[in-house]
């Protein structure tokens, strides 16, 4: 095995191993609704807190992970460095989304080959 494909064998791994971490964070249904909130706005923690109906702690809790998937990322603003706002990474769903679609045409290509299959079968 040559460098380069060593190289692209690496990154296969590493981008698995996001994929495997930020669906493991959306596993959880309080952190999807999370992530659909966010999806229309950045958000204050509290704001999530109070929105889900979990405490502040939890809600620590379930963006910390989120955090770590890659698929939300911090920000403080300006006028107050204590305050954290929290807003969707585009690259994060970015990959998700790839990944999906790229599942999506590996199955129907399997499926289309079954049916191909299935009907030669029938025909004889």
């Amino acid at each position: 095995m040559g460098q380069g494909e060593r190289a692209q064998d690496q990154n296969v791994s590493v981008m698995r191993a996001a994929i495997d971490d930020r669906l493991a964070a959306l596993a959880d249904p309080q952190r999807r609704r999370a992530v659909e909130l966010l999806s229309e706005r950045p958000r204050r923690a509290g704001e999530l807190a109070e929105a889900l109906g979990v405490s502040a702690p939890a809600m620590s809790r379930h963006l910390r992970a989120l955090k770590a998937s890659g698929l939300v990322e911090e920000a403080h603003p300006e006028f107050d460095a204590r305050v954290r706002i929290y807003a969707l990474k585009e690259a994060g769903m970015a990959d998700l989304k790839k990944w999906l679609a790229d599942t999506e045409r590996t199955w129907s290509r399997q499926l289309a080959s079954f049916k191909a299959h299935v009907e030669k079968g029938s025909l004889t």
